[in-house]
C-alpha cells in the first residue's frame, strides 16, 4: 500500500469536475468514471461516473496529476469487460483494497504532488504520462533487463488502478515526460499509449529493426496505432502501405505518410485458413494471400515484400501476415483484436526463417525517444475526436465494435476545450 503523502496542502472534499483547486493543493475526493465488477460487460454501461472516489495517496516515488485530458484505448475496452483479465480481481488477489477500477492510459496534465524520493519533477509541471508500470526492485529490472518483459511489468491504467479518467491520476515517477508546448492538452493526451507501443514494435527488436527504405505492411492504418506507425516509418525512410477497411481510411493514411493503401473488403481470405490436407481450400486461400501480397508490390514500383508486418488484429490476419512477410522479417503483434486464436503456416516460418514477436507496452527509453519526436513536431499526435467526461463510456463501446477508425479519441477532464494548453 502506498504511504500518505506528506508536505501537500490537502482539504476534505472535492472540486467539480471540469475544475482543478490551487496548484499543490489535494482534495480528499474526486469524480472518477469507475467500472465495478457487477457491472462487467458493455463498455457503455460498465463505466459510470462517480463523485466520491478517494484521491490515491502516493508513494515515496510515485507522483500525483492533476488530469486536464485523458486518451482513450482498446484496454479499457478489455477492463470494462472484465475479459480476457478481470483486472480488479487481479489486484485484489494481490492484496489491493480497492474493489473499482479507474482506468486510463493516456494522460496530460499538471503535477500537484511528489513522493520524497522523486527529483526532477516538480509541482506545477505540465507533464504526459507513458503507460510502462513496473517495481523497480525486482531482481529482473536490478538486473538491468528491460524492465517492460520482467514479471512485474503492467500497463498503468489497465492493470493498475487510478488511471487517468479522474481528476487526479497516480503514476510511478519514471513514466512522467514532458509535455509538448505546441499541443493543447486534448492533443498531448492522444497518442502515448499507441505511441510508445508503435516505437516499440519498430524499434526495439534487434535484428528486426525498422531501416530506411523498408517496406512496413501496417494493419489498422487509420486507427490509433497505425497512424503512429505510419508516421514512424516515414520519419525512418521506410514506406509504409496501410491495411484499411474504406477508401476514406486510406486516404487518410496517406496524408500521414504511407505510400499507399490495400482495402482489405477486397480480399476473402480472412481468418483461419484451410488445413494443409484441405487441397482445393489450400489452394483458394493460397491465390488470394497472394494476390494481397502482389498488390503490395504494385503499391511500392517493384516485388519487394514487407520486412515488418505491424500486427494487432490477430486471428484474422496473422496467416497473411506471415505469409507476405519477406524472408528473415518480422511480424510484430501487440494485441488480438479480431481474436487470440491464431494460426501459422509454419512451412513458410521456418523454411523462409521469419520472426513473429510479441511486443507489450514501453520501457523509458523507448518512450522518451518516442516523446522527443512529437516534441519536435515529427509525429502528429493524430486526435480524431474530443468527447465530454460523461461520454468516455459510450466511446469505449463504439471502439469495441470497430467504429472509431480514424485516430485517437480524447476526453476532457480538466480542460475546458480541445485548444486549452498551447504555449506556442
Amino acid at each position: 500500500m502506498p504511504e500518505a503523502r506528506s508536505s501537500v496542502a490537502t482539504f476534505e472534499g472535492s472540486v467539480p469536475l471540469g475544475e482543478l483547486p490551487e496548484v499543490g493543493s489535494v482534495p480528499s475526493s474526486m469524480t472518477a468514471l469507475v467500472v465495478r465488477q457487477d457491472r462487467f460487460g458493455d463498455p457503455a454501461t460498465a463505466f459510470q461516473v462517480e463523485t466520491d472516489i478517494p484521491v490515491p495517496p502516493i508513494s515515496s516515488t510515485e507522483v500525483l496529476i492533476g488530469v486536464k485530458a485523458a486518451g482513450v484505448n482498446y484496454n479499457n475496452v478489455w477492463a470494462a469487460r472484465g475479459y480476457p483479465v478481470d483486472v480488479i480481481g487481479a489486484r485484489q488477489r494481490q492484496g489491493d483494497p480497492y474493489d473499482f477500477h479507474v482506468g486510463g492510459s493516456d494522460a496530460s496534465g499538471i503535477v500537484y504532488a511528489v513522493g520524497a524520493d522523486v527529483a526532477d519533477i516538480a509541482v506545477g509541471d505540465e507533464v504526459i504520462v507513458h503507460p510502462g508500470y513496473w517495481d523497480a526492485d525486482d531482481a529482473w529490472t536490478r538486473s538491468g533487463k528491460d524492465p517492460m518483459i520482467g514479471p512485474s511489468a503492467q500497463i498503468w491504467g489497465y492493470n493498475t488502478n487510478f488511471g487517468s479518467f479522474a481528476q487526479f491520476a497516480r503514476v510511478q515517477a519514471h513514466q512522467v515526460l514532458p509535455k509538448a508546448d505546441q499541443l493543447s492538452w486534448a492533443e498531448a493526451a492522444a497518442p502515448t499509449l499507441v505511441g510508445t507501443t508503435a516505437y516499440r514494435m519498430l524499434h526495439g527488436w534487434a535484428g528486426n529493426t525498422l531501416q530506411a527504405g523498408d517496406v512496413v505492411l501496417v494493419w489498422g492504418g487509420s486507427g490509433g496505432l497505425g497512424t503512429q506507425a505510419i508516421q514512424l516509418a516515414r520519419h525512418a525512410g521506410a514506406q509504409a502501405v496501410a491495411v484499411v477497411s474504406d477508401d476514406e481510411r486510406g486516404r487518410y493514411a496517406e496524408k500521414l505518410g504511407a505510400v499507399g493503401y490495400i482495402n482489405r473488403r477486397d480480399f476473402s481470405h480472412w481468418g483461419i485458413p484451410p488445413l494443409v490436407d484441405d487441397a482445393a481450400g489450400q489452394k483458394e486461400w493460397t491465390a488470394e494471400a497472394r494476390r494481397f501480397g502482389k498488390r503490395i508490390w504494385e503499391i511500392v514500383g517493384e516485388r519487394k515484400d514487407p520486412a515488418i508486418v505491424f500486427e494487432h488484429p490477430g486471428s484474422a490476419t496473422i496467416p497473411t501476415s506471415i505469409f507476405v512477410c519477406e524472408p528473415g522479417g518480422m511480424v510484430v503483434i501487440c494485441a488480438g483484436t479480431t481474436g487470440y486464436d491464431a494460426m501459422v503456416d509454419l512451412r513458410y516460418h521456418w523454411t523462409r526463417q521469419k520472426r513473429l514477436q510479441g511486443s507489450h507496452g514501453t520501457n523509458d527509453e523507448q518512450a522518451r525517444a518516442y516523446n522527443d519526436l512529437v516534441r519536435a513536431g515529427h509525429i502528429d499526435p493524430c486526435l480524431g475526436r474530443t468527447v465530454a467526461f460523461d461520454e468516455l463510456p459510450a466511446a469505449h463501446a463504439e471502439m469495441g465494435r470497430g467504429e472509431q477508425v480514424f485516430g485517437n479519441i480524447v476526453g476532457l477532464v480538466a480542460a475546458a476545450d480541445e485548444n486549452e494548453g498551447r504555449r506556442s
